[in-house]
C-alpha cells in the first residue's frame, strides 16, 4: 500500500499559514479545534513563535474590546463577582494545597495547579512560578494540565449555559470563575452572546489582578523575596480603553472597527493556543495532577454556578 510522503517544514509551515487565515473566518471555538487538529495531526511547524505570538494577540485583542464597553457597566460587573472572587481564590488555594498532598504531588505542582484554577490559568502559573522555585517539570506538568482543561472549557461552557438557561450576565460571570485563561473565558462569552462576552471579560480581568496580592501571598508561602513579581499590565490598558470609549468622543465607526479586529485577533489567537497542544504535552500530564485539576474545576465550576443561579 502507498504511503503518503512526508511533509517538510516548509510545507508544513505554508498549511499552517493558510489554516490560519482561513480560521478567521469561523467562531473561537472552530478556531481552537482546528489548531488543536492540526497540532496533533501534522505537528506545529513553529512552536516558538507560536506561543509568542499568541500571547501578545491575545492581550491586544483584550485592550481592544475594551474599546466596545462603558466603564460603569463593566464596575458593575466586577463589583458583583467580586465577594465570591475573593472567598473563591482563597478556597481553592488552600483546597489544591491540601488534595494535592492527599494525592501526593509535590507542593510546587499542586501550588500551581491551584493557582492556575483559581485566577487565570496560565498567566498566574507564569507569575508565581519563579516565586516557588519550582522546577522546570512542575511548571510544565501545571501548565500541561491547565491547557487542556482550559480547551475542553471553551466547547462544553457555551452549550451547558444555554442548557441551564442562564442569562447573558450569568453566563458571563459563570465563565469568568470557572473557566481558568482568558482566551477562553472571552471565546466562551462571545460564542453566547455580545452582552456575555463584555461581562465575562470584565469580569475575569478583574479577577486576573488577584495574581498581584497571590504573588506576595507566594513570596512568604515559600519565603523567596528576591523573585520578580509579574504583573499582566495589559489588563490596565484594558481599563484605560474603557474610559477612552466612555468619556471621549470617539467616532463610532473607528471603535466597532477596532473592537471587530479585536475579536477577530481573538479568533486567530485561539487557534495558535490550540496549535500548542501536542503529544508531548498530553504525556506531560499525568493522572494524578489531571484528577486534582479535574477536582478543582468541578468545586469551583459548581460553587460558582450555584451563586449566581440560586
Amino acid at each position: 500500500m502507498a504511503t503518503l510522503p512526508r511533509l517538510t517544514c516548509q510545507t508544513k509551515t505554508v498549511l499552517f499559514a493558510v489554516a490560519a487565515l482561513l480560521c478567521l473566518l469561523t467562531s473561537p471555538a472552530i478556531s481552537l479545534f482546528a489548531g488543536l487538529v492540526f497540532a496533533l495531526t501534522l505537528g506545529n511547524p513553529l512552536p516558538g513563535l507560536t506561543k509568542k505570538l499568541s500571547k501578545q494577540l491575545l492581550q491586544y485583542s483584550v485592550i481592544g474590546l475594551g474599546f466596545g464597553m462603558n466603564l460603569h457597566e463593566s464596575l458593575a460587573s466586577g463589583r458583583e463577582g467580586m465577594l465570591f472572587t475573593i472567598v473563591s481564590v482563597s478556597l481553592i488555594m488552600l483546597l489544591g494545597w491540601f488534595i494535592g498532598r492527599h494525592l501526593k504531588l509535590s507542593d510546587g505542582t499542586a501550588y500551581l495547579i491551584a493557582a492556575g484554577t483559581a485566577i487565570c490559568g496560565g498567566s498566574a502559573i507564569a507569575a508565581v512560578s519563579p516565586l516557588t522555585k519550582s522546577s522546570e517539570s512542575e511548571i510544565s506538568v501545571a501548565l500541561a494540565t491547565i491547557f487542556v482543561l482550559n480547551a475542553i472549557a471553551l466547547f462544553i461552557f457555551p452549550p451547558l449555559g444555554h442548557y441551564f438557561g442562564l442569562t447573558d450576565q450569568q453566563f458571563g460571570i459563570w465563565a469568568a470563575m470557572a473557566i481558568h485563561d482568558t482566551s477562553s473565558v472571552v471565546g466562551a462569552g462571545a460564542a453566547y452572546s455580545e452582552e456575555a462576552l463584555k461581562i465575562a471579560t470584565t469580569v475575569k480581568l478583574t479577577r486576573a489582578l488577584w495574581i498581584i496580592p497571590l504573588a506576595f501571598v507566594t513570596t512568604l508561602v515559600f519565603r523567596d523575596k528576591s523573585a520578580k513579581i509579574q504583573i499582566p499590565w495589559f489588563i490596565f490598558f484594558f481599563i484605560l480603553a474603557m474610559i477612552a470609549n466612555t468619556y471621549l468622543s470617539i467616532p463610532a465607526a473607528l471603535t466597532s472597527s477596532v473592537v471587530w479586529l479585536s475579536k477577530k485577533a481573538l479568533v486567530l489567537t485561539l487557534f495558535l493556543i490550540g496549535a500548542a497542544l501536542s503529544r508531548d504535552v498530553l504525556r506531560t500530564v499525568g493522572i494524578r495532577p489531571m484528577a486534582l485539576g479535574l477536582i478543582l474545576w468541578a468545586i469551583i465550576g459548581t460553587a460558582s454556578l450555584a451563586a449566581i443561579t440560586l
